[in-house]
């Protein structure tokens, strides 16, 4: 849920605030035994106190402004899996010239011994800084002495050039806490555009004016002073199947609008997005990078020699690109210097990758653009206004005939047409240099299918020897392409494969269309394996679910308030027939099944026989959306339970007489 709150066209009311910072250390009584059933009786760790607070000050060295960030939290740790609430992490920013800094920083656990605290302060040798890439930087520490009971308290402040997102505040976390709050000090000059995301709501917010918080060339500003407050706050459960986080939890984020200048005049960040594409279009990084024919003009021959449609032409160029350029793994929407550069090193990140694609497809008469887009760890982008630093990768498109093509060249081993993974997040900004912007959807051009054909026969000693056949297409393909080829060879991957499976043995192998990679991935085996000791001939079970048999239910929660986003829709398909030594009666089977979700959304079917002497099983498992709403997420729960209890009954055989 997004709700704007316009908070600084607010007329200035005159309320009182009591917000306040806590003492450090001051450890109550009452912090040692807070019922965790208030809140959550299975928390591990519950935030028992969290207080924050942001201005826009001066600083005198230097006379510039920049954003005084502090941070306080106070923490009971319940058992030893609430230890790595303990560990702390601290995300610091910069780029070429300008960098945040975190100082002021103390830590402390406090153990009750004796009917006393004792507290132990952390050494400031512990804390520890890790470049985690180019522009972000961590600072860890881990709070010293932990016992089961302790209450531990941390404090920091954060100096940052940054004021155009001002900082933003998550009130909800992995843990619940019982209150969070915030106090902001909000220049009058500077606007900001302000939205609460995610389920919860605030408990409180309340206004008023602060008098001369802040001076400039002598002259004194009054500021809005907004108190931000959330009490019994859940924790937030990350589940498998979605994308960032940061789209769901609740929390409080700011994007400057405009600024006041003191001579009157008004300098305003909200864009339209058609300055947004005069901007980028004369971009050294980015337009300019697109426009750059030239580089690959003499080349195109010899690159598309052969080719003879547009979409053949387009295909040599995309496996052109992915052998010449190999991507250093950095994310990015603008070039990091220039792609002829980019080409000669052979090396780039993510937009030279992508933009000499663009190039090398224009400089072939072909119709290419870039979609500037947002990848799935990153979060959604704004779509009211454009906000650049929402975006954070670029792909290509290219347009033939009536169809388009969304193309990333960065990973070798996916088939042209489909986009990794982490770029199937909502919707991207297509740029085009001749005409206007638009948002294009960001879907898997592929199903996710996958097949298992098992035919085989059963010995006399209880074992099962045959052959079994995998097919696989779509991101399922490219994932199992990655695996192998982190080995050195395929027999190689076979052999590690072979000693970690324990009741199969693989006799033999062959590996098709491994570099193939526009077709199906086929993966052929030689199997055996022991169903049972072979000391019962007459009666024995016989599960026929040991291929992806599904044992955990991927869903667990009583409720979710955000979507489960599988990525593509899927197609998985179990065909298993075994030939019995014997004639046998079929005393017992798994139940038939024909299950659906709702809205066509996808289904389960399961059919087992005896016919003869060859026992049969055909499974299908189909999810034919990418997206399921939080609406759907129960009935998701309740079909994946109806397999799994489905799939725990067995065959059983008995010896004909």
């Amino acid at each position: 849920m997004n709700k704007t709150l316009a908070i600084l066209s607010l007329l200035f009311l005159s309320l009182t605030t009591h917000a306040q910072d806590f003492k450090f250390g001051a450890i109550t009584y009452d912090d040692y035994q807070f019922d965790r059933k208030k809140l959550d009786s299975n928390a591990n760790a519950i935030v028992l106190k969290e207080f924050g607070t942001a201005s826009i000050q001066r600083d005198d060295n230097t006379g510039s402004l920049e954003l005084i960030f502090e941070h306080h939290v106070k923490i009971k740790i319940y058992n030893k899996e609430g230890f790595k609430e303990a560990n702390i992490i601290i995300p610091t920013y910069k780029d070429e010239s300008r960098e945040e800094t975190i100082d002021d920083l103390k830590a402390s656990t406090f153990n009750y011994i004796n009917n006393n605290f004792v507290e132990t302060v952390m050494d400031k040798k512990a804390i520890f800084t890790e470049n985690r890439s180019k522009y972000t930087r961590l600072t860890k520490f881990t709070l010293p002495n932990l016992k089961e009971g302790a209450v531990i308290e941390y404090s920091y402040r954060l100096k940052s050039p940054n004021l155009f997102n001002f900082k933003t505040w998550e009130f909800q976390s992995n843990i619940p806490k019982v209150i969070s709050e915030y106090l902001v000090y909000i220049p009058g000059i500077y606007n900001y555009n302000v939205s609460l995301r995610g389920f919860q709501k605030l408990t409180d917010q309340k206004v008023e004016l602060s008098k001369e918080c802040l001076r400039l060339s002598g002259v004194a500003i009054d500021c809005s002073k907004i108190n931000y407050m959330m009490k019994d706050i859940p924790a937030f459960i990350e589940e498998d199947n979605m994308t960032a986080p940061s789209n769901f939890k609740s929390a409080i984020y700011f994007e400057l609008s405009d600024v006041q200048n003191l001579n009157g005049a008004k300098t305003s960040y909200t864009k339209t997005w058609k300055d947004i594409d005069y901007e980028l279009s004369s971009y050294k990084t980015l337009g300019d990078q697109m426009k750059r024919k030239d580089v690959f003009k003499d080349l195109i021959p010899e690159i598309t020699k052969g080719s003879t449609t547009d979409l053949d032409k387009a295909r040599s160029i995309y496996n052109y690109i992915k052998k010449q350029i190999k991507w250093n793994n950095y994310y990015g929407k603008y070039s990091e210097d220039n792609i002829k550069k980019a080409l000669e090193n052979r090396s780039g990140n993510v937009a030279d990758v992508n933009l000499s694609l663009i190039a090398a497809l224009s400089a072939a008469g072909l119709d290419a653009e870039a979609v500037i887009l947002s990848t799935r760890d990153n979060g959604t982008v704004n779509k009211l206004y454009p906000v650049m630093s929402d975006f954070n990768y670029l792909v290509a498109k290219v347009n033939i005939a009536d169809k388009s093509y969304l193309l990333d060249a960065t990973e070798p081993l996916l088939p042209f047409g489909l986009l990794p993974l982490r770029c199937i997040n909502d919707q991207g900004r297509v740029i085009n240099l001749k005409k206007p912007s638009y948002w294009i959807d960001l879907k898997a051009s592929q199903k996710n299918t996958t097949s298992y054909i098992l035919t085989g026969k059963m010995t006399t000693d209880g074992k099962i020897i045959g052959t079994l056949t995998t097919n696989t297409m779509g991101y399922a393909a490219y994932g199992k392409r990655k695996e192998i080829l982190r080995y050195n060879s395929p027999d190689e991957y076979v052999e590690k494969l072979d000693e970690r499976l324990t009741r199969i043995k693989i006799l033999d192998h062959q590996i098709s269309n491994l570099d193939s990679i526009e077709n199906s991935l086929i993966e052929k085996y030689e199997v055996e394996f022991t169903i049972n000791d072979g000391t019962n001939k007459d009666q024995f079970y016989f599960s026929p679910f040991f291929i992806n048999n599904i044992s955990k239910n991927p869903f667990n929660l009583n409720e979710r308030t955000y979507p489960v986003d599988l990525g593509a829709a899927s197609d998985e398909r179990i065909i298993i027939n075994v030939l019995l030594p014997e004639k046998y009666q079929l005393l017992e089977k798994p139940k038939d099944m024909a299950i659906a979700l709702p809205n066509a959304g996808g289904k389960y079917l399961l059919q087992t026989s005896l016919n003869e002497n060859t026992i049969s099983m055909s499974q299908i498992l189909q999810f034919n959306n990418a997206i399921y709403p939080p609406e759907e997420y129960l009935y998701l729960k309740e079909f994946y339970s109806k397999i799994i209890q489905n799939q725990k009954t067995e065959f059983l055989l008995k010896k004909a007489n």
